[in-house]
């Protein structure tokens, strides 16, 4: 488990596998770029691909499961909308992992510019 260090919130290991494992795919986060510029339905997304129409339906379950984005009806038709506030989840263990990284590459620059007797 993952804790937000500023909200204190927890991302449980496996919602954070599912985050990433759906931002793995280049389509899916294309997806997510589009949607999070403004609503699009799932045939205009479709038709931006050369793959089927259930192809990308099977990419928006991803993301939708995954939480990076949120479907709703209108008429005969799927809205999608990215999530803004899941990408800023992933972006805080990204930060997480970035201070880590520089608390270990501060520490080691000190090791190297210490005296030694």
């Amino acid at each position: 488990m993952v804790v937000d260090q500023r909200t204190h919130s927890h991302l449980p290991d496996d919602e954070v596998d599912r985050i990433f494992r759906a931002l793995a795919d280049r389509t899916r986060r294309d997806i997510v770029r589009r949607t999070l510029v403004g609503e699009v339905t799932v045939s205009q997304l479709a038709s931006g691909y050369d793959m089927s129409f259930a192809a990308v339906q099977k990419h928006v379950a991803v993301l939708e499961d995954a939480g990076l984005i949120t479907k709703h009806p209108q008429g005969r038709e799927r809205l999608v909308r990215g999530n803004p506030e899941t990408i800023r989840r992933a972006q805080v263990l990204l930060d997480q992992f970035e201070a880590l990284w520089r608390d270990r590459i501060a520490r080691l620059d000190a090791l190297l510019t210490e005296d030694t007797p």
